[in-house]
């Protein structure tokens, strides 16, 4: 699309290319940042170099960007086994992660687990009891806590929500195994203006090769608006090669439109004065075909002008009003393309795909985004009822796709299914597009649940409604878009958004049972076992049959050594929910710990059933069958758990 500067036109694949391993393309938004990216990642490719690319829509955390530019790796240079294997002991690491640090003198439910199932197994060695007997399996159960507590201090001073050391020095591994067998490795960042917030940190440290050496054939590149910033990147800033955009020099924008056949010396000047030498905003004036002085020149903002010429000389009405109607959805596959354009854009899609304001790896595609904040923002003021019936239809369609993905998705699996939430997060953005007033409710309480979820989950919720707030320009959603974005800066973001959706007067009783819920769970993450009780106590008040807030309130009671009431709360919980495994493998739990091993093994015995995965309700119930000196039964428990 564009012309380069001398600076540009090197090809930092070429063997006359400097040495440099890291370079930072910068410049205003429609300069050619992205279009650089895709023609450095061809001349990589024709260099025998395996590339991954990520940007705003692919990173909402370290380990998303991780697995996604493993995935694009290994679709050049095969699978990534061992990064996989990483991910995965990740992601059951974060589980535990996730349980709370114990106070002083307690140790919590997973590492009493698993010092039962070592010690009890080791109890009937022949030859061991007397060691056995001797460890303290709370003491021991204390020690690992206290191993857990450091690793989760020294991730979150590292500013992480987990530590990702384990994963980041496996994907590094992938990166030493492939740069054996290719030229280059590289690694595209792009749109780092907003992806920086979650991956500065994580790339300074792989740079500084803090988890492993990095292959002198790894080459990484980053394209955003703004310079890096001086204090945290000054120790790499020798290693790093600045590519500053600038916009095209009269010169440069005269002989991009000599190519394009505009000639007329009028309008060559009229192009220079309204693009102001934008890259984008030439290219798409150019693309125009403009004839005379009329054809450029008109009021307004350059973007808008530039834009709307741009769409008014696409001659075929159909292609025409495909541009116009793909603008709306956050991003794009041939599914969402043929909702949005209709029955008569069929066989556009290729064709859409190869105009210059159109980028994205896959089947996945979107708008540049000031070609895209023009479209909406013309679409919006010139036909609202257009625009709020284009966005009803598209929000109709997500639905329906939802309503498919819950046909084999148990209710309460949906929140953790990345396809169904897709959909239902693009089903409430274009609800709110169409009807901001009449939405807001709905979109707050689906971000209680979203709240429910990881801090993943609750970034994409909340910048979805800020994008909403951006192309409605709605100022309810403009007011909770900031106040909810500030929430995510604090160390228990999920806990200051629920407070704040908590503040909305027009939250169902059902929605506010289930943010005092999930506040509740997140104190008891926090150790605050009473002031969890609370917020559990406020659930139940709100709805009496929520299943949830029953078995927590129970499970903290147990915790707190107040048994009765323990049983009472989860026995109630399973009233609600006769299939409720967890609840069912807790109130086994507190059976055992009251030395009711006949009840607690019936309970532990019945969640296993329900749930084979109950890991710790197995070490439980051996733990169990050993206290009630059962010992074939407890050998057979512990080996199952030792084997899983």
């Amino acid at each position: 699309m564009a012309l380069f500067t001398e600076n540009l036109s090197k090809d930092p694949f070429s063997e006359e290319a400097p040495a440099d391993f890291l370079f930072h393309v910068r410049g205003v938004g429609g300069v050619g940042k992205s279009t650089l990216l895709r023609q450095w990642q061809e001349a990589a490719r024709r260099a025998d170099a395996v590339t991954a690319v990520v940007d705003e829509n692919d990173v909402h955390g370290v380990e998303q960007a991780l697995v996604e530019l493993a995935r694009q790796l290994s679709e050049q240079a095969g699978p990534c086994k061992e990064f996989d294997k990483a991910v995965e002991q990740f992601r059951r690491e974060q589980a535990v992660q996730a349980e709370p640090t114990p106070v002083e003198g307690e140790a919590s439910v997973s590492s009493r687990a698993v010092t039962q199932v070592a010690l009890g197994a080791a109890s009937l060695i022949p030859g061991a009891g007397v060691v056995a007997a001797m460890a303290n399996p709370d003491v021991a159960a204390q020690g690992l806590d206290r191993l857990r507590s450091a690793s989760r201090t020294r991730a979150q001073r590292r500013g992480g929500r987990g530590d990702e050391t384990g994963l980041s020095r496996a994907f590094v591994g992938e990166l030493e195994r492939l740069c054996r067998r290719q030229r280059w490795v590289v690694l595209f960042f792009d749109t780092w203006e907003q992806t920086a917030q979650y991956l500065d940190g994580w790339l300074l440290r792989l740079l500084d090769e803090e988890f492993g050496p990095v292959p002198a054939n790894v080459i990484v590149v980053m394209a955003g608006r703004d310079e890096l910033t001086e204090r945290e990147w000054a120790p790499l800033r020798d290693q790093v090669a600045d590519v500053p955009l600038g916009v095209f020099t009269e010169a440069e924008t005269r002989s991009l439109l000599t190519a394009r056949e505009v000639t007329d010396p009028g309008v060559v000047e009229a192009v220079l004065q309204l693009s102001m030498g934008l890259p984008l905003l030439v290219e798409l004036l150019a693309l125009a075909r403009p004839h005379t002085v009329e054809d450029v020149d008109a009021g307004g903002d350059l973007a808008d002008v530039a834009v709307e010429r741009f769409v008014q000389w696409i001659t075929d009405p159909e292609k025409r009003e495909a541009v116009r109607a793909c603008a709306l959805p956050l991003q794009l596959n041939e599914d969402v393309f043929a909702a949005a354009a209709g029955p008569g854009a069929a066989g556009l899609w290729e064709w859409l795909c190869g105009q210059p304001f159109v980028s994205g790896r896959g089947d996945y595609k979107h708008y540049h985004v000031v070609v895209r904040a023009s479209m909406v923002g013309q679409q919006r003021i010139h036909s609202p009822q257009g625009w709020a019936s284009a966005h009803l239809r598209l929000a109709d369609t997500h639905a329906a796709w939802r309503a498919a993905a819950e046909e084999r998705l148990p209710e309460g699996k949906r929140w953790r299914d990345a396809g169904w939430r897709r959909h239902r997060l693009d089903e409430t953005y274009h609800r709110l597009c169409a009807h901001p007033a009449a939405y807001l409710t709905a979109a707050l309480e689906d971000l209680v649940h979203a709240a429910g979820q990881d801090a993943t989950v609750l970034r994409q919720w909340i910048e979805t409604l800020e994008q909403a707030a951006q192309d409605t320009t709605d100022t309810a959603l403009l007011s909770w878009a900031e106040r909810l974005r500030g929430a995510l800066t604090g160390d228990e973001p999920a806990l200051v958004c629920l407070r704040a959706l908590l503040s909305h007067s027009h939250l169902s009783a059902e929605s506010r049972s289930w943010a005092f819920t999930y506040r509740g769970i997140r104190l008891h993450f926090c150790d605050r076992e009473n002031d969890a009780l609370a917020e559990f106590d406020r659930a139940i008040g709100h709805n009496a049959r929520n299943s949830r807030a029953w078995a927590r309130r129970g499970e903290t009671h147990r915790l707190l050594g107040h048994d009765d009431q323990a049983i009472t709360d989860l026995t109630t919980a399973l009233e609600l929910n006769p299939t409720y495994a967890w609840a069912l493998g807790q109130r086994g739990q507190t059976h055992m710990e009251a030395g009711r091993y006949d009840q607690a093994v019936t309970d532990f015995t019945a969640a296993l059933e329900l749930n084979p995965t109950l890991t710790w309700a197995l070490v439980s119930r051996g733990e169990t069958h050993l206290q009630a000196d059962l010992y074939d039964q407890a050998v057979a428990d512990f080996t199952a758990a030792l084997e899983l």
